[in-house]
């Protein structure tokens, strides 16, 4: 559970289980009314918790909103930590189909997640909290032991803009097909391929 967000963790069960339920009513309510119209009011309604118990862990709906990026972001990096535990050390390739893979699965089935996807609502005034930089960090932790090599400053950078290449080209296949255009998602994985294969192969 993200904690960086939070006026104060949640200690016992109980209320772990309440956080929970409000991020959850944060991730529907951004699906039917998008990020302008969300509200604390409306998510303590949905959530069935007092405005006090959103107020107790959340400053506003911006704080909620990154604290939800925060759940996506660990919640994909251990599915993928998962994927990788049973890919061969070194087999690349097959890493960074796992991550492509996992990613196009949240894209279509978590709430919320076309606008919140792993970082705040735009726009962001530290480019080291923009989605896609939290995203090549946490990559970076995940992938060496398919990569080969230790990480560094140069794997990082080479992480960063194949996600950023990625998004680009993910959002284009998403704006064409609701449940992403398989050509382009075909050409991304080809993509990522071709650029990473000049690091790694």
């Amino acid at each position: 559970m993200p904690h960086a967000n939070l006026r104060r963790a949640p200690v016992q069960q109980r209320s772990a289980e309440r956080l929970s339920r409000i991020l959850d009513a944060c991730a529907e309510l951004l699906d039917e009314t998008g990020y302008e119209e969300l509200s604390t009011r409306a998510v303590a309604q949905r959530a069935g918790v007092p405005i006090g118990s959103v107020y107790r862990f959340f400053s506003n709906k911006r704080a909620l909103a990154e604290a939800l990026a925060a759940r996506n972001l660990d919640r994909f990096a251990e599915i993928v930590g998962a994927r990788l535990a049973t890919i061969e050390a070194e087999d690349w390739r097959g890493a960074i189909d796992a991550v492509l893979d996992e990613y196009l699965v949240l894209k279509k089935t978590v709430p919320g997640f076309n606008l919140v996807d792993f970082g705040g609502p735009q726009p962001v005034v530290d480019p080291a909290a923009d989605a896609n930089h939290l995203l090549a960090d946490r990559l970076a932790e995940l992938l060496p032991a398919q990569f080969g090599r230790a990480p560094d400053t140069e794997l990082r950078l080479t992480i960063l803009v194949a996600v950023e290449a990625a998004d680009a080209l993910l959002r284009l296949a998403f704006r064409t097909d609701p449940d992403g255009d398989p050509g382009i998602v075909s050409e991304t994985r080809e993509l990522l391929h071709a650029y990473l294969a000049r690091t790694l192969g």
